[in-house]
C-alpha cells in the first residue's frame, strides 16, 4: 500500500515531536547519571536516560497513532503486532558514549510500513542536530537539504564502522575488516552510534559505513535518511539489504562496489594465523 506525501509528512512530524521531546530529556541527564546497568552482555548498558527517553517517545506515539505497532529497544514489542505500521525506536543510541559523557549519541525513530523503512528521524541533542527524511520527501539536517559526498576513490574516503556486543565471543567480530580498510582509506572511525553514522554518511561528512550485529531500531531511521540523501544500502555482497539481517553496507553510492569487494575478500581473524 502506497502512501501520499501528505500522509508520510504527518508521520514524519510525529516522529520529530517524539525525538525532540526525548532529546530534551536526555539533555537533562547529561552529567547527572546515578545508575548505569548492564543488560546481560558485557558493555550493553542501560541508564535512567534511556528509560525516560523511551517513555517520552511512547507517550507521543500512543497519543497520535495508538493503533500502530512498536518495537522499542528497552520495552520490546508493544501494541498491535499485526499492524502494517511498526515504529522502531532506539531512545538513546550510543548509551556507552553517553554514560562516559562522550558524544555522539542520539534518539532514533523509524517507521516501517509493510516491513519497509519509510520515515526516519535522528536527533543528536549534544550537537543539536536534527536529521529527518521520509520516502520521496528528501532528507534534511536542521531543516536544510543534505546530500551524500562526491568521493569516488576509496583511498580518498573516510569510513566509519562499529563492533557488536558479542565481539568477545565470535571471530566474526569486524576486527579484520577494520584493519584491512584502515590501510586502504584516509581512515576508519568508530563513533559508537549506528544512527549517527548513517546520518554522517547522509550529509557527506563520511563516505561509507559497514557493521554487523545490529538491531532494527539501530537502522530503521538512518537508512531512510541515507536513501533520501542519495546514498546506497545493501548487504555486504551487494544483494538487497534486509533489516533483520543485522548487517549493513551503506555508502555514497560511488564507493559502494569497491567497498563491497574489499569486505568480501577479508579473511576472518581466526584464519590469519594459518594463512
Amino acid at each position: 500500500m502506497s502512501h501520499t506525501p501528505e500522509q508520510l509528512q504527518i508521520f514524519l512530524d510525529i516522529a520529530t515531536e517524539a525525538a525532540l521531546d526525548a532529546g530534551a530529556i536526555i539533555q537533562s541527564y547529561w552529567g547527572n547519571l546515578n545508575a548505569i546497568e548492564e543488560k546481560g552482555r558485557p558493555g550493553d548498558l542501560v541508564t535512567a536516560a534511556d528509560k525516560a527517553s523511551e517513555k517520552a517517545i511512547l507517550e507521543v506515539l500512543r497519543r497520535h497513532v495508538p493503533e500502530h505497532g512498536i518495537l522499542a529497544e528497552e520495552s520490546g514489542k508493544l501494541g498491535d503486532s499485526t499492524s502494517q505500521y511498526l515504529w522502531a525506536i532506539d531512545p538513546l543510541d550510543g548509551t556507552t558514549n553517553f554514560a562516559h559523557q562522550y558524544p555522539p549519541f542520539g534518539v532514533s525513530i523509524g517507521l516501517l510500513i509493510d516491513g519497509i523503512p519509510q520515515v526516519g528521524v535522528v536527533f543528536d541533542p549534544f550537537h543539536n542536530e536534527l536529521f529527518r527524511a521520509a520516502k520521496g520527501l528528501g532528507a534534511t539536517r536542521n531543516r536544510q537539504p543534505i546530500r551524500v559526498s562526491e568521493t569516488v576513490e576509496l583511498r580518498n574516503s573516510l569510513l566509519v564502522t562499529g563492533f557488536a556486543y558479542d565481539r568477545r565471543e565470535t571471530p566474526d567480530n569486524n576486527y579484520a575488516e577494520f584493519c584491512h580498510l584502515t590501510h586502504l582509506t584516509q581512515g576508519v572511525r568508530r563513533s559508537g552510534s549506528a544512527s549517527i553514522d548513517l546520518c554522517y554518511v547522509s550529509c557527506g561528512r563520511l563516505d561509507g559505513y559497514w557493521e554487523r550485529g545490529l538491531s532494527p531500531w539501530d537502522l530503521a531511521a538512518g537508512v531512510v535518511i541515507l536513501s533520501e540523501a542519495g546514498g546506497k544500502i545493501t548487504a555486504y555482497d551487494g544483494s538487497p539489504w534486509k533489516i533483520e539481517s543485522g548487517r549493513i553496507l551503506a555508502t555514497n553510492g560511488k564507493l559502494h562496489e569497491r567497498l563491497s569487494q574489499e569486505l568480501l575478500q577479508v579473511k576472518p581473524l581466526e584464519r590469519w594465523a594459518n594463512s
